[in-house]
């Protein structure tokens, strides 16, 4: 049976697992660290793939990488970085951000020309601020790769020139989503000269080789690999809980969303995969679990004991601002607090204020793409509450399919290598054993609470957040 290598050079550490090409089977797994922060020497990363794939690549007929999305990768004219790799999360250029988006037009142009609104995280805006901020560094840069682009040529032979795919282009600010095709002048509008980009390579192709003539996929983002990962169909839903929450989906049109709440990114394989995020999601549960003096398991068990509605309190759980809604001002606000108030209550509420907010995302989601909605689909280390798993589906109003715990983006990497080594048309079908339906009666009356919170004409945050909107959207 053929092995392949997918991998998932992420923002905290290198996963790898070796793959049975025919059935998507793991056999071996691997992992190693990524330094700490929000600017990386972007080394760090290949010294990474090297320790996780020990042993590993070798064993392999075909490797591709997915990564983190949005990363600057600053090249000079030999391939040294002009310095350290920004990240996604580094938030310096929000600033940049509303820049571009003015110079472009305003906040629908933008989404017209790439198919989304530019925000912090996107390349496009890290190379407006290194411009400002960092001008002898700006005028060396020869070339600028994504982060899983690096890492990708570092697997292929010396010498191959660098490649990427639609999917994680489409997050760059620089890459015309519908068109699948570079802007360049958009680059160059960014950081002052127009830099080398990475080739485009088309879903299912091969896009280079090892020293040892292994193929090498083109790799993807870590959203699309995860889709690609967990088989998403047009219309199916992946809802994932991390730090942040973020609702995903495939799509067979483009999506243009000038109030930036839809982000209209590209898939791995020939789609597109509109996405809403939320800034807070599990970190609710941590804080929660911290006032309360309790681990997540004795949370979850509070939680249940309390009624639908939590007796009655309701929150809006923006402890550090939020993007959907977009009020990046915002706090947390409580309602609802009685001397009849319990403890129980009060974990109820968090997990119904988190599964809300996320409902809220998946509802702009849907009503963003021309499909009609299919699965849902939940993943994420939150999943592993019985509260969550007990009260999503009844806060999403719909049955909710919970796969086994897995690395979906090193899965979905391992798929586009086995897909790229096939030649064929269309990824190959593995099957996704051990996946659990879960069910419960939807509670409308705890949306409808919620919802009645966020809107309130009294909410302290909104006519200053509703005002911010209209005249700065990110």
């Amino acid at each position: 049976m053929p092995l392949v290598l997918g991998v998932d050079s992420s923002t905290q550490s290198t996963k790898a697992v070796l793959v049975d090409a025919d059935d998507g089977t793991v056999v071996a797994h691997r992992t190693a660290p990524h330094p700490a922060g929000t600017e990386v020497d972007p080394r760090a990363w290949l010294a990474a793939f090297d320790d996780a794939t020990s042993g590993l690549i070798d064993r392999a007929a075909a490797v591709a990488v997915g990564g983190q999305q949005h990363g600057l990768v600053a090249l000079d004219g030999t391939g040294v970085p002009v310095r350290d790799a920004l990240l996604w999360n580094d938030t310096r250029s929000a600033a940049a951000a509303r820049d571009l988006i003015e110079e472009m037009g305003g906040a629908q142009a933008c989404a017209d020309a790439i198919g989304s609104v530019l925000v912090a995280s996107f390349t496009a805006t890290k190379l407006r601020w290194l411009r400002d901020n960092e001008p002898a560094n700006a005028g060396r840069v020869a070339e600028v790769l994504l982060p899983h682009d690096y890492v990708s040529r570092h697997a292929a032979r010396p010498g191959t020139p660098a490649f990427t795919d639609r999917g994680d282009a489409s997050g760059t600010g620089y890459f015309a989503t519908a068109e699948g095709a570079w802007r360049p002048d958009l680059a160059k509008a960014a950081l002052g000269h127009e830099p080398a980009l990475p080739a485009v390579v088309a879903p299912g192709a091969v896009a280079a080789h090892t020293v040892t003539d292994q193929v090498v996929a083109a790799g993807t983002g870590d959203n699309m690999g995860a889709a690609l990962g967990l088989d998403l169909r047009p219309g199916d839903v992946l809802v994932s809980i991390g730090t942040s929450g973020v609702a995903s989906t495939v799509s067979r049109s483009p999506i243009a969303d000038g109030t930036g709440t839809v982000t209209g990114f590209a898939d791995a394989s020939g789609g597109f995969l509109p996405m809403v995020t939320t800034m807070n999601a599990a970190g609710i549960l941590d804080l929660q679990a911290k006032w309360l003096g309790v681990d997540h398991d004795h949370l979850a068990m509070l939680a249940m004991q309390s009624r639908p509605g939590a007796g009655g309190v309701t929150f809006l759980p923006y402890y550090g601002g939020e993007r959907t809604p977009n009020r990046p001002d915002a706090t947390g606000t409580w309602t609802g607090l009685t001397t009849r108030t319990t403890r129980a209550d009060l974990a109820r509420a968090a997990f119904e204020a988190m599964l809300c907010a996320l409902a809220d995302a998946v509802d702009a989601l849907l009503a963003a793409i021309p499909e009609s909605p299919r699965r849902v689909l939940l993943v994420g280390g939150a999943t592993r509450s019985p509260a969550v798993r007990a009260l999503a589906p009844a806060i999403l109003g719909r049955p909710v399919l919970l796969p086994p715990p897995g690395e979906y983006v090193a899965l979905g990497a391992a798929r586009q290598a086995a897909w790229a080594l096939s030649g064929a048309a269309t990824p190959p079908d593995w099957p996704l054993a051990g996946t659990e339906t879960l069910d419960a009666a939807p509670q409308v009356a705890v949306r409808a609470a919620y919802a009645a919170l966020r809107d309130s004409p009294s909410n302290p945050h909104l006519e200053h957040v509703e005002a911010s909107v209209r005249s700065a959207p990110k």
